[in-house]
């Protein structure tokens, strides 16, 4: 089945091809590291083809107040957070929706809420974590999940980290785990500019930590940190071949996909998109941000998936050999409004979209979940 999209090398301020990463300047001494698996997952190493969509997008959910994020489980059910609500909502395959529980603690506001939502198994407990704005700054918690679909609940928070600098804007807030098994937590700078650049601060970061929250071994900093120099990374995700991908709100002018490495640089604020610039890491693709105000970000084989606000439409990108292979397309330009989120699932694409947020155009069935079906792309 077709799919309506467009490839738009003309609409993007910039597309820059790289396939390495630039040095990190002295006052962010340590040089990118090499970073070895967890004890229970293992990085794939083999190339895998790109995907694309099988079909349109289907409906599964509507009448979301305000969703942020989205998490496939293993029984076809899906957690969804609820930004301005606290509430985590569990979808089933019929469509319906129904309240898991409200996350203790959190305290809506401009764009702070509740945000990024993970799930790991560990010693027989399902734990799903989040990432949340509190009174004065932003944690991550993570709770037991009990019962099964139609039944789930929520067991008390433990906190995972606190002390992540908040503001109205700029909250970063998507979590995952990488295929390394650690946590991946990507921060803004809460308008803090230069606390990105640096490394004792958690603000403009992408962090990466142990499931009970400690730095994970192997970060280049000595600390949680991973990569600095980010502005407001919303997305987060890996390529088959365990390549970790971001995606990142620019200021006025540029919006940003970088291949992450430890110990990395990404320029902000003293570089807005591509600078060109030896001491920092620039993007494989840097857009205007009309074009994108890229948030969720989803890979499956060598292709991403990045969904854009701004833009109303997902972008996909495929990628070889550490960089972007041939032009971005744009798909269902205009006809879900923002989009917030996309997540793989096995073999499924599954987007949330931001109309109810205060900043979309809502119509009848906003927000909603949506599902499309990937296959191998030919040739």
């Amino acid at each position: 089945m077709s799919f309506r999209g467009s490839a738009t090398a003309g609409a993007l301020a910039i597309v820059l091809l790289t396939g390495g990463c630039a040095a990190v300047p002295e006052r962010a001494a340590p040089a990118p590291v090499t970073v070895t698996p967890g004890p229970d997952r293992e990085v794939v190493a083999t190339p895998a083809a790109h995907t694309r969509p099988g079909a349109e997008p289907a409906v599964v959910a509507t009448g979301l107040d305000a969703p942020w994020s989205v998490v496939p489980l293993p029984d076809g059910t899906q957690l969804v957070s609820e930004r301005d609500t606290a509430a985590v909502a569990e979808i089933r395959a019929d469509g319906s929706v129904r309240e898991v529980g409200r996350i203790p603690g959190v305290v809506p506001g401009g764009e702070g809420g509740l945000h990024g939502l993970a799930v790991r198994e560990q010693d027989e407990q399902t734990w799903l974590y989040a990432y949340h704005g509190a009174e004065t700054e932003n944690r991550v918690v993570r709770m037991p999940l009990t019962g099964d679909a139609g039944s789930r609940g929520l067991g008390a928070p433990e906190m995972v980290l606190d002390g992540i600098p908040r503001a109205s804007t700029h909250n970063g807030g998507r979590i995952a785990f990488g295929p390394d098994g650690f946590l991946y937590v990507t921060t803004g700078d809460a308008g803090l500019r230069d606390a990105a650049q640096d490394p004792a601060s958690l603000a403009g970061k992408i962090l990466r930590l142990t499931p009970e929250g400690e730095a994970a071994p192997g970060n280049p900093f000595d600390s949680r940190v991973y990569s600095l120099g980010h502005r407001n990374v919303q997305g987060i995700a890996w390529t088959a071949d365990g390549q970790t991908w971001a995606s990142e709100f620019g200021q006025n002018t540029y919006d940003e996909v970088n291949r992450i490495v430890a110990g990395g640089n990404y320029g902000w604020p003293v570089h807005e998109g591509v600078a060109g610039d030896a001491a920092y890491v620039d993007p494989i693709l840097a857009w205007e941000p009309s074009e994108a105000s890229p948030s969720g970000l989803a890979a499956a084989g060598s292709t991403v998936f990045v969904a854009g606000l701004r833009g109303e439409r997902v972008w996909m990108l495929d990628i070889a050999d550490d960089a972007l292979a041939g032009n971005p397309v744009a798909l269902w330009t205009g006809e879900y409004g923002r989009m917030r989120d996309a997540v793989v699932a096995g073999d499924d694409l599954w987007l949330l979209t931001n109309n109810t947020d205060g900043r979309g155009s809502p119509v009848d069935g906003d927000d909603r979940l949506l599902r499309v079906p990937l296959t191998q792309a030919e040739g």
